[in-house]
């Protein structure tokens, strides 16, 4: 019996492409327009589902870890493929070439971090954070923002893509870093009307 190139949604509610049905996905092709569409088709399923699942970073090793966060995405047991190494490390530096990610850490190509919000998107939503919660004039710990009393879309956000957002609102005189005793603490600022 031949499987039909459906979608399919994953045990975490996520809705698989049709296109993760097919082997050749799963597969570097050696023709580079075919393999252009690949990994463009491969950075939106990554991005979409580490949204969703809320990750931040993906590894090389994760092509490799049976039952890991990204297991639903890089295995499809109905058709018996995964993605290989090579070629995830490949879609990884595409990634990294289109800035929908970044290798981190620096100086090193086998694991990323994720922007399924860019740097620009977090910062906005870390400013509308802090007006929302009355934040405005205090000074904030990273952990204060990375680990709230209260969930927020900044629970679990990684320091450095935490550091670039803060740097874009620095630039725009909309947020100051301040050295405090447990390392660094951020100020926002109202925006003059």
């Amino acid at each position: 019996m031949a499987l039909s190139l459906s979608t399919h949604t994953t045990p975490s509610g996520f809705l698989l492409p049709s296109i993760h049905a097919a082997p050749p996905f799963f597969t570097h092709q050696p023709n580079p327009a075919t393999q252009a569409i690949v990994s463009e088709q491969w950075i939106k399923l990554i991005l979409s589902y580490a949204r969703h699942r809320k990750l931040f970073y993906l590894r090389i090793d994760d092509a490799e870890t049976p039952g890991g966060d990204w297991d639903e995405i890089l295995r499809n047991n109905r058709i018996s493929r995964k993605v290989p190494p090579t070629h995830l490390s490949s879609i990884l530096a595409a990634m990294v070439s289109k800035n929908v990610a970044t290798y981190e850490p620096a100086k090193q190509t086998r694991s990323v971090l994720l922007y399924w919000r860019l740097p620009e998107e977090w910062a906005e939503v870390l400013y509308q954070w802090a007006s929302s919660t009355g934040q405005m004039n205090t000074i904030l710990t990273f952990y204060d923002i990375t680990d709230p009393p209260v969930e927020s879309p900044l629970t679990n956000i990684p320091i450095p893509l935490l550091r670039k957002a803060i740097t874009i609102l620095t630039k725009s005189n909309r947020a100051q870093i301040i050295a405090i005793p447990d390392g660094e603490g951020v100020r926002f600022f109202a925006q003059s009307k």
